[in-house]
């Protein structure tokens, strides 16, 4: 058994030629007589030109200030989101920011101050000497001064026993001052006695007097037509 034909949908067929002609003699001084088809496409491009002339007057500028805007609410609301965690935190921070505070006066207090300089030089140079080394040079240098310390340099060569050398290093590391070792070096004489040099660089902190001229000299610098 055959399945019944479909039937057939008739397409109109568009008269392309009537309808040039209709745009042909359209008169532009009275719109209102204009067949259908015309007013149709004029209209709608009319709305396109409209549309198009907003987008790029209006719409466009007012985009790229949206996405704009939208990159302010994300920085502001990160920002919100750091304070509302140290906010939280707060009294965590405290805590730490104490505990920075009580280490770093346990390291300050191992720096001597002005007046102490003198007796750590001479405790450096009792340490060689109770180790039996010889100071060929023992020489202080400039300070140095920082934010809140003051840093000397003191050139030293001495000889003796390879053991004695490393004992003496020893115990410049285990003194109640920090006092480094830098530079280091050994050689060995003629004769077969060793000798090292090195520069000890050791510290103090300023006193309250040379902190606020610290601070002065830095202000000065930092005007305009300070000293550089």
């Amino acid at each position: 058994m055959k399945a019944p034909a479909m039937p057939k949908i008739a397409v109109p067929k568009i008269d392309f030629a009537a309808i040039a002609n209709e745009f042909k003699t359209l008169d532009p001084k009275d719109p209102g007589l204009w067949p259908l088809f015309p007013r149709v496409v004029v209209l709608v491009a009319l709305l396109a030109v409209l549309l198009l002339a907003g987008w790029w007057f209006g719409w466009n500028g007012q985009m790229e200030e949206l996405k704009a805007k939208e990159g302010e609410e994300t920085k502001y609301k990160e920002e919100w989101l750091n304070k509302k965690k140290q906010a939280v935190n707060l009294e965590e921070h405290k805590k730490q920011l104490a505990e920075i505070d009580r280490s770093f006066g346990a390291l300050l207090k191992q720096l001597p101050n002005k007046a102490e300089m003198e007796s750590l030089l001479i405790e450096i140079n009792q340490a060689g000497l109770g180790r039996g080394l010889q100071f060929d040079l023992f020489k202080p240098g400039a300070e140095v001064v920082r934010d809140f310390y003051a840093e000397m340099p003191i050139t030293i060569k001495l000889t003796g026993g390879y053991h004695d050398l490393g004992a003496f290093a020893g115990d410049v590391a285990k003194m109640s001052r920090i006092v480094t070792l830098n530079d280091i070096e050994i050689g060995v004489s003629k004769e077969g006695i060793l000798s090292m040099s090195t520069v000890a660089k050791t510290f103090r902190y300023l006193d309250e007097e040379e902190v606020a001229r610290q601070k002065k000299e830095k202000a000065a610098k930092g005007k305009p037509g300070g000293a550089k």
